[in-house]
């Protein structure tokens, strides 16, 4: 049973910088499709970046584009999200998502494509 934890998040101010990590445990990240996911007070969960296993294929969500890089370190069971350029509206808790895929497949941006969560970690972007 995978297990994630994710930690990075806090206060920063607009146009600022973070970066998430989010720790793997149980199994190795090889063969899982990974995802972050935020949720603003109010609204509902949203995709913002994810990656394949073979390949590295990502997608982002187009609010984030050009701003935020997810990457995936599997040799460490880890996986990133820079976050830079950071606006008020990114305000949200950030969730990292995995899912066991043996076989190669793109990337999905939809809570239901996962398996596994983390707890989440807050990030505030705010003068």
């Amino acid at each position: 049973q995978l297990q994630l934890v994710e930690s990075g998040g806090g206060l920063v101010q607009p146009g600022g910088s973070l970066r998430l990590s989010c720790s793997a445990s149980g199994s190795t990240l090889d063969y899982f499709v990974i995802g972050w996911f935020r949720q603003a007070p109010g609204k509902e969960r949203e995709g913002v970046s994810c990656m394949s296993t073979s390949g590295g294929g990502t997608n982002y969500a187009d609010s984030v584009k050009g701003r935020f890089t997810i990457s995936r370190d599997n040799a460490k069971n880890m996986v990133y999200l820079q976050m830079n350029s950071l606006k008020p509206e990114d305000t949200a808790v950030y969730y990292c998502a995995a899912v066991l895929k043996i076989l190669p497949v793109a990337c999905a941006m939809t809570s239901s494509f996962y398996g596994s969560w983390g707890q989440g970690t807050q990030v505030t972007v705010s003068s």
